[in-house]
């Protein structure tokens, strides 16, 4: 589960997040994606820094990942490079051949990555994550192959790179990751409450086309994110978080979840999913079927999960 996204610096350490992430074990899971993120200015920018207001400290990076620790679970570290004008992370762009641009940004989310997996290795991070979905960047493989060989310097663990569901393939240094990750928001439902049978046959042809970039590159894939809202229609559009005002469906969300699992649960090339997502301060139970965010803290979503997750245990 990717724990703890779009906190401010400080939340990772309040009492309401420790009751969170003991809450979080609770459904079984294993892992999370500890993620965070600082700005650049603008899509064009070429400096990232660090937000004072924002971005996550050491320390409260060093007490979640003990925290997590002390409650059995694995802890793959994830910083994300956002950008402030509001614009996806994916249009970060210049020109092809803006190449003192590219130099100096390359330069900057070298900086960047080089902190954190630093980090990652002191605190003894099982996992770490090298980016998320840029796309903009993805066809630099010389730049991307010249930041991993600098990272694994310093992070000895198993590196993943977090492309975007579709894009997958445009990522032609996936050889030098040991995991592919992907943003798995597939829609897989083709109207609003759509039966858990179509959503089946859908995922069956993302696994199609994921089976073969595994052939490709002869590493396991991951679903890096992956969910969708408690909300009517979202399981066609699974990254929505705009459409505030659609009706509460537990049951759409809850479909999107046991399709996934009994698609994916056995399959050897599959190495897991990281769903997206669970907060550091949750909402009261009582307030679980009036929700209509990503979370599934007391939804139906969280008992199909609580049920794969106890089958796997035995």
């Amino acid at each position: 589960m990717t724990y703890g996204w779009n906190t401010t610096r400080g939340a990772y350490r309040t009492p309401e997040a420790v009751q969170s992430l003991e809450a979080l074990r609770e459904t079984g899971t294993e892992w999370i994606a500890l993620s965070f993120f600082t700005y650049q200015e603008t899509f064009s920018s070429t400096e990232i820094g660090f937000d004072y207001g924002r971005t996550m400290t050491d320390r409260d990076i060093e007490f979640a990942v003990k925290k997590a620790k002390e409650l059995g679970m694995k802890v793959c570290l994830k910083p994300v490079v956002n950008s402030r004008d509001g614009l996806w992370r994916a249009r970060i762009t210049f020109p092809e051949d803006a190449h003192d641009y590219w130099e100096k940004w390359f330069r900057s989310y070298e900086n960047f990555l080089l902190h954190y997996a630093e980090l990652a290795e002191e605190l003894g991070c099982e996992m770490f994550c090298i980016g998320c979905e840029m796309i903009g960047t993805e066809a630099r493989t010389g730049q991307w192959r010249q930041v991993i060989e600098k990272v694994r310097n310093v992070y000895h663990g198993p590196l993943i790179y977090n492309a975007n569901h579709g894009k997958e393939e445009g990522v032609e240094w996936f050889d030098q990751v040991d995991l592919i990750g992907t943003s798995a928001y597939y829609p897989v439902a083709e109207k609003p409450g759509d039966s858990e049978e179509t959503m089946i046959a859908n995922w069956q042809k993302v696994k199609i086309k994921l089976e073969k970039l595994h052939r490709k590159f002869k590493k396991p894939i991951v679903f890096m994110e992956i969910g969708c809202r408690s909300a009517g229609g979202c399981a066609a559009m699974p990254w929505d978080f705009e459409h505030t005002d659609l009706p509460v469906s537990e049951e759409e969300q809850a479909r999107f979840y046991s399709s996934c699992l009994k698609v994916f649960w056995d399959v050897p090339w599959f190495g897991g999913f990281f769903w997206w997502d669970w907060s550091t301060k949750l909402y009261p139970i009582e307030e679980a079927n009036s929700n209509t965010y990503f979370d599934i803290y007391g939804k139906k979503a969280e008992a199909v999960l609580r049920e794969w997750y106890e089958k796997e245990r035995g």
